[in-house]
């Protein structure tokens, strides 16, 4: 889980798909060469559970069905149409629709993939395409049969509309449907390993609604926002909402997939309701309060001291921890390369110089968190010490492409927390500036033209003053002006999505296992696209070779050691400056709800395999 009081969480869904088990007995097809069905796949291994399998093992079969459970969240909606890339998307449309594949919750970062719409998977030898056949019963909420054509008509669309899904997609040549429940994806090149896994990750929306008419007989239009509820397949179905403030969704009875082993025990109440609040701390208040149910705790000082109150202590509200095995993640101030006065790698690193950490931990964080010192912090991804084995051959490979130092010095972020610390690095600092052809005249740092050295910094959030203002103190030690700027959530993004900023606090979940989803991330193509999640502007021939190695790892033990290498330059180049992380998710909720006793070492799993505890709710009352 990713922690970030700068309040900017948005969630990024990075889904790493896969290939592994197959059914038992080989089919006639595969006696002859080709490539054999399987009921699941694993990017790694096998996949942990079989054919026969009736539920997880994470979940409660029995798990009563019923209850209202009441979420939050910031800034409200406008459309419901999952495909648009602008507007505001209604929370938990997820809940609607079914995609081709899921992963299960007790495996290492989704690395196995099991069916939902499509019942089998198979590709060949050289990963160059992917066929699923789609499971026969799998039916829209009003009746009709999903078939290929609505596969083929969801990708063909979504990347006609989505420039991100149109780049993530790139090297998918077509999409066929073969029959009425099998389709084919062809690929441009062999050797992606990753690209059949990530076609199972594909939402499938019904051709037939979108190209139909609404109640009043206008055609509806897939490239437009709408507010009008969509038809799905998934477990639930939207009963009523308020545009920007309310959605809720009731379970559907006669849900097509309750029966199938990755659903089993799932999908547990009722109702699932979402309310959206103007900032984090009217948030805060509403939990307390009683308006909504759960509430993930992104903010140090609120967990540390924003939960002293009655409820808490009666026991009406539980405060618990899960360790957070999922998955790393960076998160920094990220300047805008794109700006000139960035451009020198020696500007960046004196910008890190004067980030002092450790007193921000101390006096802010309430020591809770960990120094960012990876790309991928937390997990085996990380780069550490010198390159060896495998990883300094691949970075051999590429040497005149990358600085020289990741061969000869580990990186290491700067160490403060005391003022006889700060002042040295401040001291480093204003020498590589000065380097970099800055000159300090009257506490003012000026660039080669007479201009002073200046950052709009932006956030969403208030609370981003606690951390961002002494960081500006220290700026201004040696001549650079900051000044914090706090946006509306629609302005913000917009001038996150455009490009049109100074510096902002960013982040970049990481999968344990990494693949196309990085040239997104920092390759050279993306940097210029506005909706891209290369918000930093990285473009770097070095960093696009090493994305490529990990695109093309034949194995975990080569995408592991391209991944090191990629992170080692990154590092190196000194784009952003690291911030902090916490490897555990803080949660706080009314004690009306319970877990099944096997948790999944992966994921809280609220609400997906949790229940509506009626004995407990009598003692805390029943939610509004």
């Amino acid at each position: 889980m990713v922690h970030a009081d700068s309040g900017f969480l948005r969630g990024v869904r990075i889904l790493t798909l896969a290939l592994g088990a197959c059914l038992a007995g080989l089919p006639a097809a595969a006696m002859q060469g080709e490539p054999q069905w399987r009921h699941a796949t694993a990017l790694n291994g096998t996949p942990k559970y079989g054919p026969d399998v009736s539920h997880f093992d994470y979940v409660n079969p029995d798990a009563p069905k019923g209850g209202l459970v009441r979420l939050a969240t910031q800034g409200g909606f406008d459309t419901f149409n999952v495909f648009l890339p602008k507007g505001n998307l209604a929370p938990g449309l997820g809940l609607i629709y079914d995609s081709l594949k899921e992963p299960a919750l007790d495996e290492a970062d989704i690395s196995s993939q099991y069916g939902v719409i499509a019942s089998e998977t198979r590709y060949p030898a050289d990963y160059s395409w992917v066929e699923f056949r789609l499971n026969e019963r799998a039916r829209w909420h009003d009746g009709q049969p999903i078939t290929a054509d609505d596969v083929v008509w969801s990708f063909e669309t979504a990347t006609e509309l989505d420039p991100r899904q149109k780049f993530y997609y790139q090297n998918v040549v077509s999409a066929e449907a073969l029959s009425e429940h099998r389709v084919r994806f062809t690929f441009d090149a062999p050797g992606n390993r990753e690209l059949p896994h990530i076609m199972g990750q594909l939402l499938i929306l019904p051709k037939h609604w979108w190209l139909g008419t609404d109640s009043n007989g206008n055609p509806r239009d897939i490239s437009s926002s709408t507010l009008e509820p969509p038809l799905g397949s998934g477990p639930y179905r939207i009963k009523d909402y308020t545009a920007n403030r309310s959605v809720a969704y009731e379970r559907v009875e006669d849900y097509w997939a309750a029966d199938l082993p990755i659903r089993v025990g799932t999908n547990n109440f009722d109702e699932i309701r979402y309310e959206s609040f103007r900032d984090t701390a009217v948030l805060l208040q509403a939990f307390k309060a009683d308006q909504y149910d759960w509430r993930t705790e992104n903010s140090a000082k609120n967990w540390a001291t924003g939960y002293e109150f009655p409820a808490v202590k009666e026991g009406k509200v539980v405060l618990e921890v899960f360790d957070d095995k999922a998955r790393g993640v960076m998160q920094a101030f990220v300047p805008n390369l794109r700006r000139e006065k960035f451009a020198d790698p020696r500007v960046r690193r004196a910008l890190n110089l004067a980030f002092d950490y450790e007193s921000a931990n101390r006096t802010v964080f309430f020591g809770q968190y960990k120094r960012v010192n990876s790309y991928f912090a937390g997990t085996e991804l990380a780069s550490t010490g010198l390159p060896q084995g495998r990883e300094l051959e691949i970075l051999e490979e590429v040497r005149d492409l990358v600085p020289p130092e990741v061969f000869t010095t580990p990186y290491e972020n700067p160490v403060a927390g005391s003022p006889q610390k700060l002042r040295a690095n401040l001291r480093e600092a204003l020498e590589l500036l000065q380097a970099a052809g800055y000159r300090l005249e009257n506490r003012t740092l000026l660039d080669q033209n007479g201009e002073p050295f200046t950052i709009e910094f932006i956030a969403i959030d208030p609370s981003a003053e606690r951390y961002v203002l002494p960081y500006a103190n220290n700026l201004r030690l040696i001549g650079i002006e900051m000044t914090l700027r706090t946006l509306d959530t629609p302005q913000y993004i917009n001038r996150i999505q455009n490009r049109d900023f100074d510096m902002a606090t960013l982040l970049w979940p990481q999968s344990l296992s990494p693949g196309n989803e990085q040239r997104d991330f920092w390759g050279s193509e993306a940097a210029d696209r506005p909706q891209s999640r290369n918000y930093a502007g990285i473009k770097d021939p070095g960093v696009d070779a090493l994305i490529e190695k990990i695109v093309f790892a034949k194995d975990r033990d080569d995408l592991v050691a391209a991944t090191r290498a990629l992170d080692r330059v990154l590092l190196a180049h000194n784009f952003v400056v690291p911030q902090w992380y916490l490897d555990q998710t803080r949660t706080a909720r009314w004690n009306r709800y319970s877990h099944p006793e096997t948790m999944p070492e992966f994921s809280v799993g609220f609400p997906t395999i949790w229940w509506y505890d009626e004995e407990k709710a009598a003692q805390t009352g029943d939610p509004s």
